[in-house]
């Protein structure tokens, strides 16, 4: 079949690359000058199967209510006079009981842990460079409470096959020397060794390259305003200046704008965009800086070393589609940083700062399915994990559009 896929980001290329493997014409569409210069062009850099516990659980509404009004706070909810962010919060708070929060676990962890096998697979078989690191990813705890919240978490994810265990603080340290210095001593914390980071920019610009060696053909600067229709079937994407590009099927993977573009359809989605931020910091070349990928999870942040760079982001701020890069959001990041390895010694001056938007579903489970229009199919809501699933989802929207059976359950990732 013909093939257009809108959306040149992680999820979006991956779409591509496992359509075209398995044989369809792929066309992709995108409004930016070149692959994954939106969300993905500087996340958090880790593939994080042990980063499957939703931000809808149990503990969420009493740490957002003691967060209510923090300009610094983790998670940030700016009001709005918005019924779809107030609908997405309401359904946020139903996921917080911990049958769905199990249930969710169990969701994230299927396909993110068939997804970094088959970024593995990738990697060997096209042979992609991007500052990987297999050094496994450290979650650590400088609060008491927050690590014996992980404690049954960590064994709730072993029993659904992802291999996260319990260390101690020595430990810790012994994994990660450089957070012996922490202005806030390492309580504990737990480790996953098979997860891994690097530099999802870089990814998928490889793997796009690889795409485009395989007939893929990539529209960048064109912008998808509407459809065009008929017999119930869509027949085009309309671009904003006015042409028209035909197929026989089409997939919707444009993150948080996915909702936006489903109503000129009549169809809704609860993906509501989560505002997440990140600096890069140059390294000196004996820089006391990590060197394993870590997850700061009391500050709702992690640490990914990317060659001679730092890269550290998180937080999450609901305020709709605004993309402005706030100062007061950076800052507690650069304090924390400072925090947790205080002999690191950077500028500010030197600090890369970026803010992008993280298409999030109430219970951090991603859609990917067909529609109720019969060529339309989705593949968006992955929160913070969009490269953690992106493969996965890739795969799995592959298997969708050929109707084949896929190597996991696919039906908690159906659109409702």
């Amino acid at each position: 079949m013909r093939i257009v896929v809108l959306g040149a980001g992680l999820i979006g290329v991956a779409s591509a690359w496992f359509l075209a493997e398995d044989g369809h014409e792929v066309i992709v569409v995108d409004r930016q000058p070149g692959p994954a210069l939106e969300t993905s062009f500087a996340n958090g850099g880790q593939i994080s199967t042990s980063h499957a516990e939703p931000w809808a659980n149990p503990a969420t509404p009493f740490k957002a209510l003691k967060w209510l009004g923090r300009a610094d706070s983790p998670l940030l909810w700016r009001m709005r006079a918005d019924p779809t962010q107030w609908a997405w919060g309401l359904r946020f708070l139903r996921e917080c009981t911990p049958a769905r929060t199990r249930a969710n676990i169990e969701a994230i962890l299927a396909l993110a842990l068939d997804s970094r096998a088959r970024v593995k697979a990738l990697r060997r078989e096209l042979g992609l460079a991007y500052d990987c690191r297999e050094r496994g990813i450290l979650h650590f705890y400088t609060d008491a409470a927050e690590f014996e919240h992980a404690i049954p978490q960590a064994e709730l994810m072993r029993q659904y096959g992802c291999e996260r265990l319990v260390k101690s603080a020595a430990e810790c340290l012994a994994i990660e020397p450089a957070l012996a210095h922490a202005v806030q001593p390492i309580v504990g914390g737990t480790f996953t060794a098979e997860d891994e980071s690097g530099d999802a920019h870089l990814f998928a610009v490889a793997l796009a390259e690889r795409c485009a060696a395989r007939g893929v053909v990539f529209r960048h600067g064109a912008e998808v305003t509407d459809w065009d229709s008929a017999g119930g079937r869509l027949t085009a994407a309309r671009l904003a200046n006015g042409e028209r590009i035909g197929a026989d099927a089409f997939v919707l993977a444009l993150g948080s704008y996915s909702p936006l573009l489903l109503r000129r359809l009549g169809l809704s989605i609860p993906v509501y965009p989560a505002k997440g931020y990140s600096v890069t910091i140059p390294l000196a070349p004996e820089a006391p800086a990590p060197v394993v990928s870590l997850t700061d999870d009391g500050a709702k942040l992690v640490y990914s070393r990317l060659g001679e760079r730092l890269r550290v982001a998180g937080t999450a701020e609901f305020s709709g589609h605004d993309t402005t890069l706030r100062p007061e959001r950076i800052a507690p990041i650069l304090k924390r940083i400072r925090a947790i390895f205080p002999r690191l010694g950077f500028a500010d001056a030197a600090v890369e700062r970026w803010t992008g938007l993280r298409p999030t579903t109430p219970n951090n489970v991603p859609i990917v399915g067909p529609t109720r229009l019969p060529n339309l199919f989705l593949n968006t809501g992955h929160g913070t994990l969009g490269w953690t699933m992106a493969a996965g989802s890739g795969r799995l929207l592959a298997d969708h559009v050929m109707k084949k059976a896929p190597a996991i359950d696919p039906a908690p990732y159906l659109p409702i």
